[in-house]
């Protein structure tokens, strides 16, 4: 494909998201916006003119036959393969939402899909671009921290019944495909296996706490993992937290280094809070004073649009130069493969292995437990 001339990008799904992709498509050179498509042709016009987008649609058919040659999806999770599987067919190129679908078949299908056709495929994981995940992933190479032995993912944030009343497939295991594990905490399970690696077994369980007379998916979760390289991992999330405590993700290195960052409030730029070798420990403040902890959606959502441009620069690159996204479709599917594998073993009542790893035993042959006593 020339790299002199625009290319043509339709968004599909005119809900919240899609500003996102708007704007960001905007702020890159060698792409624009030449329609967007909704199921609801009203809201499409609306979000056509707010933006400057000279066409709207009603039907992805429609969007397709308008010759595009790459299209943003932010459609409901469950709409998704359908979406790039048509694309796909018509040699379009597909920058999906998170997380690509909800079920690891689904996903799998769609990577197939694409590279059948020669199309690229990527999925949206904006906090990857953050300045400060970058420089995580860097100092793994430092010889003070080495390679990953540990981690710990925690996601402690605030909804309130709104969120998932005022969209009536939010919360639903058909619509929604999961609660905060899905929908939420899935960013930083994705920047715990980029950082990580492959994850061969996983322990988890889900319940539901605060939300449950307004969902039928979890709202809080807990899971340890294991990597194929031997290194442990543990997970906490929820939608429970008054106040929000934001999220972190914190590494320690097979040479003692740890290095954390944290996003607080929700939807701010995540930034390295402790970086510890040797003798010195650097910190920053994980909650500054003064700040409020629990913030609105739009709110989030805005504050992530330079990092959404990020990943639409990285993807329009791809598609001019003919190599592959930094976050291709199979790449956005680790994260889904970990969190479905906690929906399992949550079911079944013991882990879930899907890759071999070598573990060293270093447990006693036997523990005795005994008995707590009797209380008066």
């Amino acid at each position: 494909m020339s790299e002199n001339r625009n290319l043509r990008v339709g968004i599909i799904g005119c809900g919240a998201i899609s500003r996102n992709h708007l704007e960001a498509f905007a702020a890159v050179d060698g792409a624009e916006v030449v329609a967007v498509c909704d199921i609801d042709p009203v809201r499409a016009a609306a979000v056509a003119r707010r933006h400057g987008v000279p066409t709207a649609f009603g039907s992805l058919a429609e969007l397709l036959d308008h010759g595009v040659d790459l299209i943003s999806v932010c459609t409901p999770h469950p709409t998704h393969e359908d979406v790039v599987l048509t694309a796909a067919a018509a040699g379009v190129h597909v920058l999906c939402e998170k997380p690509i679908a909800t079920d690891l078949a689904s996903a799998e299908r769609m990577v197939t899909a694409c590279d059948a056709a020669g199309v690229q495929l990527g999925v949206l994981f904006q906090r990857r671009f953050w300045p400060a995940a970058q420089r995580m992933r860097g100092e793994l190479d430092n010889p003070e921290v080495g390679a990953p032995i540990l981690g710990q993912c925690s996601v402690l944030l605030h909804r309130d019944h709104t969120y998932y009343s005022r969209d009536a497939w939010r919360g639903t295991w058909l619509n929604d495909g999961g609660g905060v594990l899905m929908t939420q905490a899935i960013h930083y399970i994705d920047l715990l296996q980029w950082l990580m690696g492959e994850v061969a077994e996983v322990y988890g369980r889900i319940n539901t706490f605060k939300h449950g007379e307004h969902i039928e998916v979890e709202d809080s979760a807990v899971a340890t993992l294991v990597f194929a390289s031997g290194a442990l991992a543990t997970i906490q999330a929820t939608t429970a937290a008054t106040p929000a405590l934001g999220a972190r993700v914190q590494i320690t290195g097979e040479h003692g280094g740890t290095v954390s960052l944290t996003e607080f409030p929700e939807g701010t730029d995540g930034r390295v809070d402790t970086f510890a070798v040797g003798q010195t420990i650097t910190a920053k403040p994980a909650h500054p004073a003064g700040v409020a902890p629990n913030a609105d959606l739009s709110a989030i959502n805005g504050q992530l649009i330079p990092h959404h441009t990020a990943q639409v620069r990285d993807f329009v690159h791809a598609i001019k130069t003919g190599t592959d996204p930094s976050i291709t479709g199979a790449g956005g599917t680790a994260a889904l493969r970990i969190l479905l594998a906690v929906y399992e073993s949550a079911r079944i009542g013991r882990p879930v292995r899907f890759a071999d790893v070598d573990l060293p035993v270093v447990a006693p042959d036997s523990v005795s437990v005994q008995p707590e006593p009797a209380r008066a």
